[in-house]
Parts: C-alpha cells; sequence; structure tokens
C-alpha cells in the first residue's frame, strides 16, 4: 500500500457561487472517487455540535452501563446498540467480528422524539441527537439537490424528493462509533488479518462522516484494487474550524446511476508497520467516528434515473449497470434488509432457532 488517497475537496457552503460548477465538481469526485470532501465551516453543522456529538459518544461507550446498552441491542430495524464483534461487515473475509461498538439512531419523529429504546444514561440527550439527525437530513438533501442538478436528472429534484421524510419512512441512521485501542484488546483475541472493520460499501445513498484528528484507520480501495488511507484533513484544511465532512456515496446511488456513481469498498484497520501512515495520524488509541446513513423512503425502486450521461454509461457498460459485480432489480428497504441479514449474522440466526 502507498501514498494516500488524493480526495478532492469542495466547499459548498457560499450561496453565491456557481452552484452549477459546484454540482459538476461533486459529480466528477463521485464518478472518480466514491468519496468527497466537504470544508465544514459550520454553516450546515456548527462546529459546536460535532463536538457535542463526540461527547455524547464517549459518555455512551466510556459511562454508560453495559447493562443499559444491552437492553438497547440492535433489532431488525438497525437501530439500538451493537457490541464487540457483534457486527461482521465483510463476512467472506473476516475470521471474528468487527472489532467495534456502536449505537444506531432512527429517524427521530415529527415531534423530535426517538422512537427506540434509550440508555438511561444519555436520555437527556434525546432533543440534541434529533436536532444533529435533522441538520444532517438538510446537508444531505442539499448535496442529493446538487447531484441531482450535476447528472441533468429529469426531474432535477428526483434525488431531493426520494429522501424528504414527509414522502415516507426510510432506513437513515445516525451511529456513534467507538474502535478500542489496541492495547485493550487481549492478544489471543486478535489474529494477523483482522481489522477494526471490514472491507464493505454502505448500503444506503451516501453516508456523512465526522473524524476526530489524528485518528487513523479509514482506508478506501482504490480501482486498482490497493488499500490507500482517507487523511482526517487533506492538505489544505489543517487549520480549518473542524476536520471536512467526508461524504462518499452508497449503494444505492450507484444503483440509481448504472454503476456512474461509485459505491466505493473502505475498511478500518489496526496501525501495522507495513502500511503507509498519515503524518499526524496515529493507529494505537482508541477511535471514534460518526456516522450518517442516508437512505430513500423504502418503497423506491433502485431503477436507472432518467439522465443522457447516466444511459449512456449503462450501454457502455453494456447495458450491465454494476455495484460490484452485479445489478438487481429492488427496492430501497430490499436491499438494506439483505446487506443486514449479512451483516448481523447472529440475531438473524437467533430467529431461525425460534
Amino acid at each position: 500500500m502507498t501514498g494516500v488517497a488524493k480526495i478532492p475537496v469542495i466547499d459548498i457552503s457560499n450561496d453565491n457561487q456557481d452552484q452549477a460548477r459546484v454540482a459538476k465538481e461533486l459529480v466528477e469526485a463521485a464518478i472518480e472517487h466514491g468519496f468527497i470532501y466537504i470544508k465544514n465551516t459550520g454553516k450546515d453543522i456548527p462546529v459546536e455540535d460535532v463536538d457535542a456529538a463526540f461527547e455524547l459518544a464517549r459518555k455512551l461507550f466510556k459511562e454508560t452501563p453495559v447493562e443499559e446498552k444491552q437492553a438497547c441491542t440492535i433489532q431488525k430495524n438497525n437501530r439500538g446498540w451493537s457490541a464487540m464483534h457483534y457486527e461482521t461487515l465483510d463476512p467472506k473475509n473476516q475470521r471474528v467480528g468487527d472489532f467495534k461498538e456502536a449505537f444506531n439512531f432512527g429517524e427521530p419523529s415529527q415531534q423530535g422524539h426517538l422512537q427506540q429504546p434509550i440508555p438511561p444514561t444519555i436520555r437527556s440527550a434525546e432533543p440534541f441527537i434529533s436536532r444533529f439527525h435533522t441538520l444532517c437530513h438538510h446537508l444531505s438533501l442539499r448535496l442529493n439537490t446538487l447531484l441531482g442538478q450535476g447528472l441533468f436528472v429529469s426531474p432535477p429534484d428526483f434525488f431531493t424528493s426520494a429522501h424528504l421524510r414527509e414522502n415516507g419512512a426510510s432506513g437513515t441512521i445516525l451511529r456513534l462509533l467507538y474502535y478500542p485501542a489496541p492495547s485493550s484488546i487481549a492478544a489471543e483475541e486478535k489474529g494477523d488479518g483482522d481489522v477494526r472493520a471490514g472491507a464493505h460499501s454502505d448500503y444506503g445513498s451516501m453516508t456523512l462522516l465526522f473524524r476526530l484528528k489524528g485518528q487513523a484507520g479509514l482506508e478506501i480501495q482504490t480501482r486498482e484494487g490497493n488499500w490507500v488511507p482517507v487523511p482526517v484533513c487533506p492538505p489544505g484544511t489543517e487549520t480549518d474550524p473542524a476536520p471536512p465532512i467526508l461524504v462518499n456515496i452508497g449503494d444505492l446511488l450507484s444503483y440509481w446511476t448504472n454503476g456512474l456513481l461509485r459505491s466505493t469498498v473502505h475498511r478500518v484497520v489496526f496501525p501495522s508497520a507495513a502500511g503507509s501512515t498519515v503524518e499526524g495520524e496515529t493507529g494505537g488509541e482508541e477511535r471514534y467516528s460518526i456516522a450518517y446513513f442516508c437512505h430513500p423512503v423504502g418503497t423506491m425502486k433502485l431503477e436507472p434515473v432518467p439522465s443522457e450521461r447516466v444511459r449512456a454509461f449503462g450501454e457502455e457498460q453494456n447495458g450491465k449497470g454494476v455495484i460490484n459485480g452485479e445489478r438487481k432489480m429492488l427496492t430501497a428497504d430490499e436491499h438494506l434488509n439483505m446487506r443486514l441479514q449479512a451483516s448481523y449474522l447472529k440475531l438473524y440466526e437467533d430467529e431461525k432457532k425460534d
């Protein structure tokens, strides 16, 4: 593995800039990399709210009794707590499940209530979680609008409309993640080749990822099949108020565009002397991240959108728009359920025993 990922940094905060140019930049980055850095100026999501979300994650994973988290164990609606090794993102290649904990918060109700069990230790944070969820939702709508414009989709608001809460329920999730320090893991528990989070593409339309400065681990797979690290702060953003928000294209936008927009495979690894590193980052400590998995209304069909560029790309691929080698006509919910069953083996195996 050599070098680092060369992902473009795009600023969408200035409403007076040429929106057509910004839309084109977003589309080209989504085609080439499947990942895009969005400068976090605080306009869409205040920096203090990002800081508060990470403080909440620390309280959840470090101060909340395990009994409280177990009472909120993740269910088939993809909401709740998953313990260490409970999720296996790459079941074909992983010896054990992911070395991480996670807590998934589904979309809040119209009244701002979370529609799932919440550990008492963090229950007072429910209004904040709901607000942060909504801030991420609004940013994802802006990005979907720009992608639709950049692809000249007809109608241009197709992606946006597909994600409006008032149009139906979705699988959208706000996820807090915790990866323990490698030194805290027993030697007999971790083997060679184990990873913190297995190689995968994301299940929804797009993901907004928030990370902390100095915490390494995320890698993406290039078109050539190589793994390269993704810096938390790419060149030019080191002095920004907060690291840029890392946006990646998920399976559904790839389906909708005949595979033109790239749903890139990525993973989180342990530090390794053999792997390249990013200056100023380390994988030797505990790691936190926050992911907002944007999903469309669950009944939306994953058929190619009306766009000349999407149509032409499909023809270039001999009519085989693909995501990681295959193309099936599904709804958004059907695709999500298929991926969840593969990742949460124990949850679905236990059902079969009942």
